[in-house]
């Protein structure tokens, strides 16, 4: 089946065929949005006929169309697209939308359903996504294609809402996008004036394309999300300039064709109803029978699968050939798709003594980022213009730019739009990428961080200047409970190491973990390199925790627990302790989540449950740390605000000594 441009009575039936499961499957879910599926079923069946290249049989195909669905909400008109496009999703699948163990949850996830490039929902999230996978393209593609073998040689598509380009990620993205001329993006704007309260014009009156032109993108116009004609030209035109993004502004009316909740915001985010779905049903001339699917989407489904299988074996003949030609860029080219870390990656990393210090773990981290820089060309990235201060610049890498390749990124004051574009590199495959800014602004970047989680995506974050030792800048800038916050977040490791040799296996925790994103934090602070000839080896930090000093004889009478810098205040602490005769242990905890997941037998030797008397430190909330001290213990921390002063005296005013340490240790002793 191969449907004229203007669509066929075949085209409309398959089209309907998609407007029609997605009012049904909501309508027996009794929850979900069905309006936006109807009115874009037809956009989205052109966009999948004529210019996506998927191959239903191989939805890891690497050089296949990358398509977002930003506006998570319409889940179904995506579920309805791989099922009739010839995906491992039945009708049976759509039948259990929204329900538990299905292949069709309420929005869409990477890694659930096959076909899903990668979790929305959150509006905007897909915007930032999609930016980043036309980087991770244009990035591969710079780096490998030769002339006569384009290896990697696809687009990326994507549907937005109203609510998606309301929100500030995607405005930071976009322009991004603009900026660096990712002609190979493109974006379908639902303009259907509707959000859930009501009309857009209630709160949305900007006028869109002229602020994607400002960012430097091709802005085309659409006036009727029916006109195939209309569309297939756009998308054409979409397709041909390869210096600009494109946004393509599509009016439709929400819900099309249901003659009453249609165009209204009755038809967003809830069932249309039993009656509205009957009367749909005869204006489309449709079975009444729920999940009926037209007879000619059979023929759609072979189309797609013919073609997906020929392009690929295409692709597969041409790889042949371009190892045959190029054999050591296709063996690179296999490994940085394969993800694997290459045989010796980390023999050059840097060793660390204690005469090296003092020496402020963010510049321990540069050193160790440029020495794993020269043994993994795709570890790339970059900060939100903080380079300099996060020490995250990849020595004689260059930059991303409009004009060039490079594995510097500056992603600008755009910590949001940042994360979410890291995302979308590591969702394409290919790269590993970090993003990096002060902790603080974590904040900025948490939506993503979780859909990081969430996806399960090796991204790398570092977060600098990591507690009130960063001093003078003050309580605005001096971080307290954003570790908890990430601690608190699934599937997140965090690391915070106490010195460069901690962070060192920080690094090489972060490159060994494929199922889940990594934050490292740093301090801004020189910090002494801990004597290793006298302490634990650092290599303990692999583990999460380790005894960085026992008690002598091994058995602790109290246990002292710290992370990052406060592992210095500790150690003075520990020793004087000792010093005094009092047993005490200290432990080095850079990594609560590694920690976690270690053997039991292993957690009981580092924090043996008979020993109750414990003491944590850490320049940051004391919320969550009762865990490891339990009931019995205290913890040293800052449940308030800081202050503008310089760090010594901050320490000092908020009780981050060792003498507070030893006292609270005394407390604790002699409870």
């Amino acid at each position: 089946m191969t449907p004229d441009a203007t669509g066929s009575a075949a085209s409309w039936q398959v089209i309907n065929s998609l407007r029609v499961l997605a009012m049904d499957a909501v309508e027996q879910a009794q929850s979900g949005h069905p309006g936006t599926p109807m009115a874009l079923a037809p956009a989205a069946w052109l966009l999948w006929d004529r210019f996506l290249r998927f191959d239903p049989a191989a939805p890891d195909w690497p050089d296949r169309d990358r398509f977002v669905l930003s506006c998570g909400h319409a889940s179904m008109l995506l579920y309805g697209l791989l099922h009739l496009g010839g995906y491992a999703l039945s009708l049976e699948d759509l039948r259990h939308f929204r329900q538990w163990g299905s292949k069709t949850p309420g929005h869409p996830e990477r890694g659930h359903t096959p076909g899903v490039e990668t979790t929305t929902g959150p509006l905007g999230q897909g915007v930032g996504n999609a930016v980043g996978m036309a980087i991770a393209e244009r990035a591969l593609r710079e780096r490998f294609n030769r002339p006569g073998f384009e290896v990697v040689d696809h687009r990326v598509w994507g549907f937005v809402s109203d609510g998606d380009l309301m929100e500030g990620v995607a405005s930071e993205a976009a322009s991004l996008a603009g900026h660096l001329g990712l002609g190979r993006l493109t974006l379908v704007f639902d303009d259907n004036h509707i959000t859930i309260d009501g009309d857009t014009a209630l709160s949305f009156t900007e006028d869109v394309g002229r602020r994607f032109e400002a960012y430097g993108w091709q802005v085309l116009r659409v006036a009727d999300g029916n006109d195939l004609d209309a569309i297939d030209a756009a998308l054409a035109s979409a397709r041909a300039d390869a210096a600009r993004p494109t946004l393509v502004m599509l009016r439709t009316r929400i819900g099309d064709p249901a003659p009453t909740k249609g165009n209204t915001a009755a038809a967003h985010g809830a069932p249309l109803g039993k009656d509205e779905v009957a009367k749909t049903k005869a204006i489309l001339g449709w079975p009444e029978a729920p999940f009926h699917v037209a007879p000619e989407a059979a023929a759609w489904t072979e189309h797609c699968r013919a073609r997906g299988a020929q392009a690929r074996r295409s692709w597969e003949m041409l790889l042949d050939r371009y190892r045959a030609a190029h054999p050591e860029l296709a063996a690179e080219f296999t490994a940085w798709l394969s993800g694997q870390l290459p045989a010796g990656w980390d023999a050059a990393l840097p060793s660390f003594a204690a005469a090296d210090g003092p020496l402020a773990t963010r510049q321990a981290s540069a050193k160790v980022l440029n020495a794993l820089a020269q043994a993994l060309p795709n570890l790339v990235g970059g900060s939100a213009d903080l380079a300099e201060s996060t020490g995250t610049d990849i020595k004689g890498g260059g930059s991303f730019t409009a004009a060039k390749g490079g594995r510097n990124f500056h992603w600008g004051v755009r910590e949001h739009g940042m994360a979410a574009c890291l995302n979308g590199m590591a969702a394409h495959g290919g790269l590993r990428p970090f993003g990096s800014t002060f902790l603080i602004f974590t904040d900025y970047c948490k939506p993503s961080i979780r859909l990081s989680g969430l996806m399960q995506l090796p991204v790398i974050y570092i977060g600098t200047h990591d507690s009130i030792g960063l001093g003078e800048d003050g309580p605005t800038h001096q971080p307290i409970e954003q570790l908890a916050m990430l601690r608190a977040t699934p599937n997140v490791t965090v690391i915070r190491p106490a010195d460069a040799g901690e962070t060192v296996e920080a690094w090489k925790s972060a490159l060994t973990r494929s199922d889940g994103p990594t934050v490292l934090v740093f301090s801004r602070q020189k910090l002494p390199v801990l004597d290793r000839a006298r302490l634990a080896p650092a290599a303990g930090a692999a583990r999460g925790g380790y005894v960085l000093l026992d008690a002598p004889g091994g058995a602790p009478a109290a246990i002292v627990i710290a992370t990052g810098a406060e592992v210095h205040q500790a150690l003075a602490a520990v020793e004087r302790l000792q010093a005094e005769g009092i047993a005490a242990r200290l432990v080095s905890l850079p990594s609560w989540e590694i920690f976690q997941a270690q053997p039991a037998a292993y957690r009981e030797s580092v924090l043996p449950a008979a020993v109750t008397a414990r003491v944590a430190i850490e320049a940051a909330t004391s919320f969550g740390w009762h865990r490891f001290v339990g009931d019995r213990g205290e913890v040293i921390g800052i449940d308030h605000f800081g202050a503008s002063a310089p760090a010594d005296r901050l320490f000092k005013e908020f009780g981050f000594t060792a003498d507070g340490v030893i006292a609270a240790a005394k407390r604790v002793l002699s409870c």
